[in-house]
């Protein structure tokens, strides 16, 4: 059985996130979503909110879990002996970020395999930074982010 983890912040949820979570879901038997808690940064919001938002995006997904987790992703692999990360890159400088990581996380746990997949091209250029800012800005997200992250930004702002 290939399982493989797809870490990430997740804040908020985009398209482009659940698009890399519906194709790891037809190469993969089993796709952990992990859903990273970093107490050092600021998030729109709550990892249980992020848990609440993916959990309703995956639901006809029966071999999609999520996860919280606040340690070293690596440790979750460990803990649940994964061998295989998923990584979604757009860009050269999201393959040159996203590669020096999965050398670190080879050395801290070597036999860990990253798998990049690039983003389909109608989400190229999706960035949660972005989304957010023009959500504070009353912009329209509806081509950005599933309705049930859309609606919960247009609450929150």
């Amino acid at each position: 059985m290939k399982r493989v983890i797809f870490p990430g912040s997740f804040d908020p949820p985009t398209l482009g996130h659940l698009n890399m979570i519906e194709r790891a879901s037809r190469i993969f038997d089993e796709v952990n979503i992990v859903l990273s808690v970093n107490v050092t940064k600021k998030p729109l919001f709550s990892p249980e909110e992020r848990f609440k938002m993916l959990e309703e995006l995956v639901v006809n997904m029966p071999n999609v879990k999520i996860h919280l987790w606040d340690k070293l992703i690596v440790d979750f692999a460990k803990k649940m002996d994964i061998k295989i990360m998923l990584r979604g890159v757009r860009a050269l400088a999201d393959f040159s970020y996203e590669f020096e990581l999965a050398m670190t996380n080879k050395t801290l746990y070597p036999e860990l395999d990253v798998i990049f997949l690039p983003t389909d091209p109608q989400y190229f250029v999706l960035r949660s930074s972005a989304i957010k800012e023009i959500a504070m800005h009353g912009g329209d997200i509806s081509g950005m982010v599933p309705p049930n992250v859309a609606k919960a930004m247009k609450t929150r702002f």
